[in-house]
């Protein structure tokens, strides 16, 4: 499956956004989505998940309580809503997919489909 994200930009501190991931298949329903990202210098670190059924979720510390990871399988698309930014939340973020084991959901090794990646940059 590919994958296509998107709705980044340049915000202000507090303020929200909303990214996107388009998926180019169906089987969309038969994998857990993610998103991760990366700052400038640093590793590419977990966000978020949500499971393929029922609608479990997961998130990072530093995210929980203002992110929020949705997906609509009649659009094959995975949202992330994110509130109250900040500037440490400046990164590429990426979309990914998975079928392995909910217990790899953290694990870049958990998803073999990634986006492009879109960048967020929030200002102070």
């Amino acid at each position: 499956v590919q994958l296509q994200a998107s709705g980044g930009g340049l915000v202000q501190a507090g303020d929200s956004l909303r990214l996107s991931c388009a998926a180019s298949e169906p089987t969309f329903r038969d994998y857990n989505m993610a998103w991760f990202r990366q700052a400038p210098g640093k590793e590419r670190v977990f966000v978020a998940v949500i499971r393929r059924t029922g609608g479990i979720t997961d998130y990072a510390d530093s995210v929980k309580g203002r992110f929020t990871i949705s997906r609509d399988n009649a659009k094959n698309t995975a949202y992330l809503q994110m509130n109250s930014l900040k500037p440490e939340d400046t990164a590429v973020y990426y979309c990914a997919a998975g079928r392995t084991v909910w217990g790899s959901r953290a694990s870049n090794v958990g998803y073999n489909h990634w986006g492009q990646g879109t960048l967020v940059t929030v200002s102070s």
